[in-house]
This record gives C-alpha cells, sequence and structure tokens, in this order.
C-alpha cells in the first residue's frame, strides 16, 4: 500500500475530479465529484472490493448485481470483491461521494468482519446522525487531521455503519420482505415507485407536498404515502426534510456557504427559523455550530499528493 498518493485512488472509480483524505490503518480514503453524465449505463466498475461508498450530494441510477436503484444524499452501498456495478447519470454530473477501500487484511482484525463483508454487498441508507459523523470526518481530515486520529475515527465509523445496518441482524432486504409480506413483482413495484418519488423530490428542489408528488408519479397520495413508508421505513414529509437537511451540510461543507436566509428560500423552508429547527431535529446541532465543524479550513489532508486530479478513464 502506498503512503501518498500519486495516482487515481485505488484503481479508479469512475470519472470525475478525485482528493484523496487520508490512509488510515492502510485503508484508502477519498472523495470524487463525478462528472459523468448521460443515460445509458456505463461499467462495470473495474477492480470493485471492499469498499464503503457514502454519497454527499446530487442523484443518479446504480445497478449493482443486477439491482437497480436510485441514488441520492442519503444512499450508503458496501461492496466486496465479485459484486459488479453499473452507473447511468440522466440528471446531470456534479454527484459528490466519498469512497472508503479496506483491504482484505484490515478486515480480518475487525470482529464484525464476517458478518458485514463475507456475502454479496449491501445497499441502504445512512441514518442523518451518521451521515453527520461522515462530513465531520471528511472535514476533520481536509483539515489535516494526523494519522492516528483519522484511523481511529475510520474505524469507530464503520463499527456506527454496522449497527445502524440490517447486516447487524441478519440478510439485508429481509427487513423489506417481512414488512411487505408480498410476492418479488409487488415488492420491486413498490421499490420502484419509492424511488420514482425520491427522484421527484429531489429534481423539484424538495418543495413538493404529498399531494403534488403523487401526481408526478401517477397515483393516489395514501397509496404513495403508504409504499413509500413500507419501503423506507419513514415517511415521504421526514424523506423530504432528510434530503433538504444534507443540502444545508453539502453547501456548509463548501467553505463559502450564503447565509442562512437564503440556503432556506433555496432548500424550500419557510424562513431561516424553520431551516434551524429541522437541521437541529435531524442531526443534534444548529446550522451555526455545523458551519464551523464542516468548514474544510486551509490545510491539505494528510497524505495528499496535489490535492485534486482529474481521474482518466471510465467507470
Amino acid at each position: 500500500m502506498p503512503e501518498t498518493f500519486n495516482d487515481t485512488p485505488r484503481q479508479r472509480t469512475s470519472q470525475g475530479r478525485w482528493r484523496g483524505l487520508g490512509l488510515p490503518d492502510s485503508m484508502t480514503m477519498y472523495e470524487v465529484d463525478c462528472l459523468l453524465d448521460g443515460r445509458d449505463w456505463v461499467g462495470p466498475v473495474p477492480e470493485l472490493g471492499y469498499r464503503v461508498y457514502l454519497q454527499r450530494s446530487g442523484a443518479y441510477l446504480r445497478r449493482v448485481n443486477g439491482q437497480a436503484s436510485f441514488v441520492d444524499a442519503t444512499s450508503v452501498l458496501l461492496t466486496r470483491p465479485g459484486d459488479e456495478m453499473f452507473l447511468a447519470h440522466p440528471f446531470g454530473c456534479g454527484d459528490v461521494y466519498t469512497c472508503l477501500e479496506i483491504p482484505a487484511e484490515v478486515l480480518a482484525d475487525r470482529p464484525d468482519a464476517r458478518r458485514w463483508f463475507d456475502r454479496t454487498g449491501w445497499e441502504g441508507r445512512l441514518e442523518a446522525r451518521l451521515d453527520l459523523e461522515h462530513r465531520k470526518l471528511v472535514a476533520r481530515a481536509r483539515r489535516g487531521i494526523d494519522r492516528f486520529a483519522l484511523t481511529e475515527g475510520v474505524h469507530r465509523f464503520l463499527a456506527e455503519v454496522l449497527s445502524d445496518s440490517p447486516l447487524h441482524t441478519g440478510d439485508p432486504g429481509a427487513d423489506l420482505d417481512r414488512a411487505v409480506g408480498q410476492r418479488p413483482a409487488t415488492r420491486a413495484a413498490h421499490r420502484r415507485l419509492a424511488d420514482r418519488a425520491r427522484q421527484v423530490l429531489g429534481a423539484t428542489g424538495f418543495a413538493l407536498g404529498l399531494t403534488e408528488v403523487a401526481r408526478e408519479v401517477g397515483c393516489s397520495p395514501h397509496h404513495l404515502s403508504r409504499v413509500f413508508q413500507r419501503v423506507t421505513g419513514r415517511s415521504l414529509t421526514s424523506y423530504r426534510n432528510d434530503l433538504r437537511v444534507r443540502a444545508v451540510l453539502h453547501t456548509l461543507e463548501s467553505g463559502d456557504a450564503p447565509p442562512l436566509g437564503t440556503m432556506a428560500a433555496e432548500y424550500g423552508f419557510a424562513d431561516q427559523a424553520h431551516l434551524t429547527r429541522v437541521v437541529r431535529a435531524q442531526v443534534g446541532e444548529p446550522p451555526a455550530r455545523l458551519r464551523r465543524l464542516l468548514s474544510p479550513g486551509q490545510g491539505r489532508p494528510a497524505g495528499t499528493a496535489s490535492g485534486a486530479a482529474t481521474l482518466r478513464r471510465a467507470a
């Protein structure tokens, strides 16, 4: 394992601008601003191994081991060797994600390795509190956190991701199958409807209500509400607030975020006070403090060679 980033990070992901964040405990941590744009599937992504993909902004389509899904700022994906991933970007380019690559020898030292990685990869949602921990870790890495502290933070975060996922208690996807209790074709149709609703929410700036979203996806508000709750485990209103809060967090990460009142209007909040209440309820911190926590600062992350580079090879 190299000690510095002197090429593309770990055999290329998708075409985009990348920035190394550190090499904690022989793992590789980096962020990517994807530049792909188009409706056609691209892939498979080469040399897919033990990885954690943490989406931070944007939206696209992802097909892993034949299962297609819609990816937004709430998405997390765990992969292992042998998984096959294709990507499509019908909503435009510019999505941003963090990737953590984990060597097998590091996994062997983790007590949760068998439950987490000795199976097909898992795709799901990252709870708001964990999403904030992920973004805080990225911000600290950008400022040049020392390697020991970064390693400790990454291991702690990985343990929390496992505890928060279905992999902690059983087979991924079994929770949905039990809840729905219907034949596979019906479950697949419900997944597509929920994904379509998520697409509408993201494409319209989180401003539409339940009735308008239902009209866009072609079903009744009651049916959409029931199916969305069944598939995602939460209401459409709660999900919309989650997306809005993550958009605020991503803006705060830039270091030159506009005033809170401006962000409130842009992301569909009634006013600045409403934005503050929702953000605090979602992640436990007020926006003013989050601005300080997530600002990239002036330092370059430890272990980077050139800050940002352009990946030459498409997935």
